[in-house]
Parts: structure tokens; sequence; C-alpha cells
């Protein structure tokens, strides 16, 4: 799990005392469970539990006992709240508009009006003032390089390339007009609009000499991080989505697409015009054929081709068969 201070890319807006939750949910509120008095200062995601944090559970979320007395979690699965496995808890009857409203009153972020960044103009490119960029890496023209941006030793960003929410390690090239650390697509399919996004307040990081080619974009974590893994080679016109996570050692072709929350091995070869759902883990040594669409979860060395895809020597024998 990457750790990362949140308020240096996503600066605070303001502290929340968990008896103050009940009043700022209004009527997305059904009841709660002993609420302790604590302040409120981050958002927890299931996979990385932080002190005087929210952590929100879904009708799909493991019932599980959380060893955080400061944690105050908020949830519309009926069953969680009945257990009373944990303390502090809250039954809401809407979890993605109470996520919006809570994530919006601590944190501003750049999809909202009130975020604010201040930039220096340096060789014709804006470089923000809270942004950190090694000596020897190398920035090219009319780039944006945004709040909370760490960039390592001999780096080379490209013309026209947006950086924001991200941190860069060592030796990585990002070629020409890509955006790295952009808003994730995270919304209710029954509440569509610009303004009932999902605010994304996680990040990028990209691990030492990956390279990314032109036109690419790479969505920040919606709370924890979009991992790509070290030596990693991603083609031109490739799409990561929010809550990725590459091992070392990828080589992804062009024109591919990963959905959000996909988990994927080390030594990844997907060929391109590849598609892949989300919600799904790739093991290591896998190899997927170019225009695979990848729906379910892939093991170890395995090589898939096809749509849905399936092993591809099954996939080569049904090839035949449809020929005769």
């Amino acid at each position: 799990m990457i750790k990362f201070k949140r308020e240096i890319f996503h600066p605070r807006n303001k502290i929340i005392n968990s008896h103050e939750i009940q009043k700022l949910l209004d009527d997305l509120f059904l009841k709660k469970f002993e609420l302790d008095s604590f302040k409120i200062n981050d958002i927890s995601s299931k996979k990385n539990i932080l002190n005087n944090s929210v952590l929100f559970l879904d009708k799909s979320s493991e019932n599980k006992f959380y060893n955080n007395n400061n944690l105050l979690i908020i949830t519309n699965n009926s069953e969680i709240f009945d257990s009373k496995l944990n303390q502090n808890l809250i039954l809401v009857n809407n979890l993605s508009k109470s996520y919006n409203l809570i994530v919006n009153n601590l944190f501003f972020h750049d999809d909202s009006i009130d975020f604010h960044d201040d930039y220096d103009l340096v060789n014709n490119s804006l470089i923000s003032k809270y942004a950190e960029i090694d000596s020897s890496s190398k920035i090219l023209g009319n780039c944006v390089i945004g709040r909370g941006v760490k960039i390592g030793k001999k780096c080379i960003i490209k013309n026209n390339v947006v950086i924001k929410n991200t941190i860069i390690s060592d030796n990585v090239i990002i070629c020409d007009n890509s955006t790295i650390g952009s808003t994730g697509f995270g919304f209710e399919i029954n509440n569509l609009g610009s303004g009932n996004i999902s605010p994304q307040i996680g990040i990028v990081f990209i691990g030492n000499n990956v390279h990314i080619g032109a036109n690419c974009s790479i969505d920040r974590g919606k709370i924890d991080a979009t991992y790509i893994g070290e030596n990693s080679m991603i083609d031109n016109l490739v799409h990561i989505a929010h809550n990725v996570y590459i091992e070392r050692n990828a080589c992804i072709a062009a024109q591919s697409g990963i959905s959000g929350s996909v988990s994927i091995g080390k030594n990844l070869i997907s060929g391109g015009q590849s598609g892949y759902a989300g919600h799904i883990n790739i093991g290591d040594n896998v190899i997927v054929a170019a225009k695979s669409g990848v729906t379910k979860n892939i093991k170890d060395n395995s090589k898939v081709a096809g749509f849905p895809a399936i092993n591809i020597y099954d996939w080569k024998k049904n090839i035949i068969k449809n020929k005769k």
C-alpha cells in the first residue's frame, strides 16, 4: 500500500467531529449506533484503515471487525449495522451521496470550484509552487505540473503533458500529450451529471524506469493510489482507470483500456486494443493476445485470447472449428 499525505494534493476544507455527521447527512441518515466523539480528518479504504477517519461499506462488503476505535463506519448494508460488530456505525439510505457529501466537506479537489493551485511559468510550462521536481529531470514545453506532484531523478516529461496528484519515481519518461492523475470515472448510473462525480482524492504512483507513451491517460485512485510498477512499458493511447494496480515489468500495447480496480501481477504482456473489465485479478506472467476482452480473473502463467478471453489454445481450436 502506497502511503501519501492527502492534504499535499487535496487541501483540507475542514475537520468534522463524528457527532456532526448525522446533521451533515440530513435526510440520508437512517440510524446510528454508539457514536464516540472524535475528529474526522481522513477517509479510509477497506485496504487501508486510517486513524480518525470514515470508512464507507456498501452492500457487497464483508461484515468484519475493524480494530480502530476512532473509525466511523457508514454503510447502506443493514446486516453490517444490525450485527454491531463495530461501534461508531451509521446506516444511510444512499452510500454514494453520503460519500460525496462528507468528502467534499473534508477536502478540496480539482473537481470542486474552490480548489486552488498557484503556478510559476518555467520554460513555457506551468509548474505548481507546491510541486517538487528533481533538478536532474527535464520538463519540455506547454506542460502543466500540479499541486503536490513529486518528480524524481532523471525523468523526461515531454511536450503538452499534464501531471497532477502523482508521485513519479526515478528515470521515468512520459511522452507527449499524456495526462497523469486525472479524475476517475466514478458516479451513480442513476444520478448522472458533472456535479454528481464521486470525489477522487487518491493519487497515481509511478515506479522507477517506467515508460508511458503519447496520448495516454492514467486516473488517480478514488481513495488510495493507482499504481504502475517499475520497468513497465505503456504504449501510446492507453487508458488506465482509477484504483488499477499494475505490478512490475508490464508491457501494454497501444489502444488498450483497463477498467477501474483491476489488479495485475508481474510481467504482463498485453497486445494492442485489449480491454479489461473492472474489479478483476490478473495473475503473474500472463499473456493477453491483441483485441482480447478480459472479463474475469486470469490465473498465473496463462495465455488468453478472444472475447470473452479464454485459453489461447481453446480459442485457436474454436477458430478452426468455425472455419469448417
